[in-house]
């Protein structure tokens, strides 16, 4: 299995209405496309959300990232975050990881993408650990 987190902050309150939106069209994309076993959203402080995806393989992961909603979006990212950062890896276990273990490996493994207006944090590469309590979220099954 291949997982796949994110971390991304919006910039300005302006561009959350049409990111939320797109992040809806992306959600109901993932749980239909093939290859996608599970997942999970979390909604953190500061205007900062996460994704924890798991994939039958990096084939399946990067055959939706490059599709629908989803292959729209991500250049408009560079636009709305000044802090994105990204981490895949193969698991043997069948179950989705933890956030905390997703955040250590983004910690230090994690690749930062390209925003037109980074942080000094993103350039530092210093993301505060996911809000966990309360934990404002969403679990992601399949449904096809």
């Amino acid at each position: 299995m291949f997982v796949s987190v994110t971390r991304l902050r919006v910039r300005r309150f302006i561009d959350l209405p049409v990111f939320l939106w797109k992040t809806q069209l992306a959600k109901r994309q993932v749980m239909r496309v093939p290859g996608f076993l599970g997942g999970k959203l979390l909604v953190d402080a500061h205007r900062v959300y996460w994704t924890l995806t798991v994939w039958e393989s990096d084939r399946a992961m990067r055959a939706y990232r490059g599709s629908g909603t989803h292959s729209s979006v991500m250049p408009r990212l560079v636009e709305w975050c000044d802090e994105a950062a990204y981490m895949h890896w193969e698991v043997v276990s069948n179950s989705i990881p933890e956030w905390t273990e997703a955040y250590e490996r983004l910690q230090r493994e994690g690749r930062l993408s390209r925003v037109e207006t980074p942080s000094t944090d993103h350039e530092a590469k210093r993301f505060p650990p996911p809000r966990l309590q309360p934990l404002i979220g969403q679990i992601l099954k399949p449904t096809a």
